[in-house]
């Protein structure tokens, strides 16, 4: 991924913040045919190795587990709030004119060996740990021990549980660094008066950034 150096984001715990509130990772490996790409909720084992470790599932059904021998790299892209921005935003386009669109958005990219798991032992865990966390914030959760034994038996027999350690964690954090200080604040009042949820989301983004980089001015 290329990232312009006013976009590199590097904090682990703003990456891995990013990863779990948006858990549904774009996971890319190499199979025998070429690059195989799959969209896994992935639950972010934060206690394992220097960037922690991704597990998950996948249909067995999926032809892609059976291609993970090789020990070959793959890449999971978790992608956050993004939004289009205008240069209606900017006191710019009525100063001097030289603007043009643009899109923000954050991302982080993990990258490690992915291994097929059939130990039933650690698929059942990993469903209980996957569930308990999205069922939290629910007033009723549901819990695995919900279902009736057989059943979950049944449905645990139709998948293969993922794991993928990450060795290298990158991140990217686009959101209107590189534009004058007018025009950054302009982006922020423009996306603010948006109705969608995720460009008030990058709203605020953009605002923590120029909050840092004034934080960072001496």
């Amino acid at each position: 991924m290329y990232v312009h150096p006013l976009h590199r984001l590097t904090d682990r715990d703003a990456l891995f913040a990013l990863m779990a509130s948006h858990p549904l990772g774009a996971w890319v490996c190499h199979g025998r045919a070429g690059l195989v790409a799959n969209h896994v909720p992935f639950l972010l084992d934060r206690s394992r190795g220097p960037f922690g470790t991704l597990i998950g599932h996948v249909s067995r059904a999926n032809p892609v587990w059976r291609e993970l021998g090789s020990a070959g790299p793959s890449v999971v892209m978790f992608q956050g709030p993004q939004a289009y921005i205008t240069p209606g935003w900017y006191p710019g386009k009525a100063e001097h004119g030289e603007v043009v669109p643009t899109w923000n958005y954050v991302v982080a990219h993990a990258h490690g060996v992915a291994r097929a798991v059939e130990d039933r032992d650690w698929v059942f865990d990993m469903l209980r740990r996957l569930t308990e966390t999205h069922e939290a914030p629910r007033s009723a959760p549901w819990s695995v021990s919900d279902a009736p034994a057989p059943f979950m038996a049944r449905m645990m027999r139709a998948i293969v549980g993922i794991e993928i350690p990450i060795d290298r964690l990158e991140g990217k954090l686009k959101a209107s660094q590189d534009e004058a200080m007018p025009d950054r604040l302009g982006t922020v009042r423009g996306l603010r008066e948006q109705a969608c949820d995720t460009a008030r989301a990058m709203a605020a983004l953009v605002q923590d950034a120029i909050e840092s980089d004034a934080a960072d001015s001496p």
